[in-house]
């Protein structure tokens, strides 16, 4: 059967689908992929993208932390492509159970998705370091240099740093939807980032389809792969 055509029989007959999807989704949608050959890590700066958006740096330098973080980590006039909407219409359908992401646009929200598993984190929340309280995107924007609460503490993102652990709560939710899912699309991931790409080992199913521009290192074990864009897959299949 055709890979398209395959694909859209399984995403009819399934009702326990999960989605994990990577920085890939979000390319189509005008964001850059950090590892791509266009990507963040391939532009030069006073210090390595890695460096700057790791924990320790964000302590030790939190000015030229929140210069990067601003500068080339926000996208405000981002908006949801084919692949966001088509996921909301399936979780709509009662179809798809969760959305798992390593992407930290909110996107896959703006598109209508309700339960969506940010590994890690999102831009859209900020917490004051000292008090907790709470602080949105525009929040963030309207202050210069480093944002700081009312009472004197730095607002962090919500983001997962290089050397900060991911969120238990979240990968053990994730774990759970993975491993109950019938149906297991992974779409625009290297997965080449862990711990969250060792999730899809969970899956204990026979749908595990694997929508991505580049070969990754589970091709072998998917049951369907189609080589493309998710957004431009989804299109084709009216998803």
């Amino acid at each position: 059967m055709d890979k398209l055509k395959q694909l859209k029989a399984w995403l009819e007959e399934s009702d326990n689908i999960v989605f994990f999807g990577g920085a890939g989704v979000s390319t189509e949608s005008g964001i850059p992929d950090f590892r791509s050959v266009d990507g963040l890590y391939n532009q030069k700066y006073k210090y390595p993208p890695e460096t700057i958006i790791s924990h320790s740096f964000y302590l030790r330098n939190p000015e030229e932390f929140y210069r990067f973080y601003k500068d080339k980590m926000l996208f405000l006039d981002a908006k949801p492509n084919a692949a966001h909407l088509a996921l909301a219409r399936l979780e709509q359908r009662g179809k798809l159970k969760a959305v798992i992401t390593q992407n930290i646009d909110g996107l896959h929200q703006a598109a209508g998705s309700r339960q969506v598993m940010e590994l890690h984190g999102s831009v859209h929340r900020n917490y004051c370091t000292c008090c907790g309280k709470f602080y949105s995107l525009a929040d963030i924007l309207q202050m210069d240099g480093v944002p700081r609460c009312g009472c004197g503490g730095i607002i962090k993102p919500d983001v997962v740093l290089y050397e900060e652990g991911l969120d238990q709560e979240i990968l053990e939710k994730s774990v759970s939807y993975i491993r109950n899912a019938d149906m297991l699309i992974v779409g625009g991931t290297s997965l080449t980032v862990y711990p969250a790409a060792g999730l899809i080992h969970y899956y204990q199913g026979n749908k595990m389809v694997l929508i991505n521009k580049t070969v990754t290192s589970i091709d072998g074990r998917a049951d369907l792969v189609i080589d493309g864009k998710i957004g431009e897959v989804f299109e084709s299949i009216g998803g």
